[in-house]
C-alpha cells in the first residue's frame, strides 16, 4: 500500500502532496512520467539520517491533484518546481531527477533560476528526439483512450509500465506504479498527461546546456528501451564537467531494476558533495 505524502501546497488551484522528512543537506526528489514519488521512497528513507529529504507529486499524478482543467504540461511543473522550492524556503538543494523529472529540474533551473548544489539526472527526459509511437497514439486519440472500459485500461496500463523494466516487475511494485492512474480520474489524467507531452518544452532548454554550472552525475541503464543509453553520453558531453556512469542490468525503471547498484551511486554523489574530493571529479 502506497505511503500518504503528508504535506499540501496549493499552486493555480491545483494541491501539491509532499513530504519532508530528515535532517542535514536538502535532497529533492524528482519523479517521472507514468510515476510518482513512492518510486523514490525507498531512496529518499535511506538518507534520514544525513540529510533532509524531500517527496513530492507532481500535479497529474499519484497524490497531487488530477482537475481536468489544468494543464500538467512540462513547462507548468518547472515553473511549479521553482515556487515549491521557495516554499519550503532551499535556496540550493541538491537535486535528484529521473525521467521527466530531469527536464522539470532543469527547466525551472535554466528558465526560472532556481539555485541547486548538484544534480543527478537518473534516465531523464532531456534531449531530442523523446515521445514513443505510444505517446503519439495517445496525442491523436486521447478522449479514445480516456473512454476505454476500466479493464482494458488496466491491460494498456501493466503492458506499458512493464515495459520500462529489464528485470521484471514484483506484482506489489506494478500495483505500486498502477494504483494511481484507477478510476475514472486517474485514467483521464492517465492519457491528458500523454496527450500533453511536447518535446518543445525540452527544445526550449536544450542550447542552454552548456551553461549550467554545478556538480552534475548523470546515471543511466544500460538497457533502457524508453530513453536509450547513448542520451547518457551526449548529454554528459553538452553539460561541463558532468560525470557519467552507465548501470549495468537495468532499463528504464533502474530504482527497481538495480536498487542497491542506483543507491551507491547516488549516496556517493552526495557525500562528495559535503566533503568534495578533487580527485574525484
Amino acid at each position: 500500500m502506497a505511503s500518504v505524502l503528508s504535506e499540501a501546497f496549493p499552486w493555480r488551484g491545483r494541491t501539491v502532496r509532499w513530504e519532508r522528512m530528515g535532517s542535514g543537506p536538502a535532497v529533492v526528489f524528482c519523479h517521472g512520467t507514468p510515476w510518482s514519488s513512492e518510486l523514490w521512497r525507498p531512496y529518499a528513507e535511506a538518507l534520514v539520517g544525513s540529510h533532509t529529504v524531500y517527496l513530492w507529486d507532481m500535479p497529474g499524478y499519484g497524490e497531487s491533484s488530477k482537475h481536468s482543467e489544468h494543464p500538467v504540461s512540462l513547462d507548468v511543473q518547472g515553473e511549479l518546481f521553482a515556487d515549491l522550492l521557495a516554499h519550503w524556503g532551499l535556496r540550493s538543494p541538491h537535486v535528484v531527477a529521473h525521467d521527466y523529472g530531469g527536464a522539470v529540474a532543469l527547466r525551472a533551473h535554466l528558465l526560472q533560476r532556481a539555485r541547486f548544489a548538484s544534480l543527478a539526472l537518473v534516465d531523464v527526459v532531456a534531449l531530442a528526439p523523446w515521445g514513443s509511437d505510444f505517446f503519439r497514439l495517445v496525442r491523436e486519440h486521447a478522449d479514445v483512450f480516456g473512454a476505454v472500459p476500466p479493464p482494458i485500461h488496466e491491460g494498456i496500463l501493466r503492458s506499458y509500465i512493464a515495459g520500462a523494466s529489464h528485470v521484471g516487475l514484483t506484482e506489489e511494485a506494478m500495483e505500486m506504479l498502477v494504483s494511481p492512474w484507477r478510476g475514472a480520474e486517474g485514467q483521464d489524467a492517465f492519457y491528458r498527461q500523454i496527450a500533453q507531452a511536447d518535446q518543445r518544452y525540452t527544445d526550449e532548454v536544450e542550447p542552454r546546456y552548456p551553461e549550467i554550472d554545478l556538480p552534475v552525475l548523470v546515471v543511466w541503464g544500460r538497457e533502457d528501451t524508453w530513453i536509450p543509453v547513448d542520451r547518457a553520453s551526449r548529454l554528459g558531453e553538452l553539460i561541463p564537467g558532468a560525470r557519467t556512469t552507465v548501470v549495468e542490468g537495468a532499463g528504464h525503471l533502474i530504482q527497481l531494476d538495480q536498487p542497491a547498484a542506483l543507491a551507491a551511486h547516488l549516496c556517493r554523489w552526495l557525500g562528495e558533495q559535503a566533503s568534495p574530493d578533487p580527485s574525484a571529479h
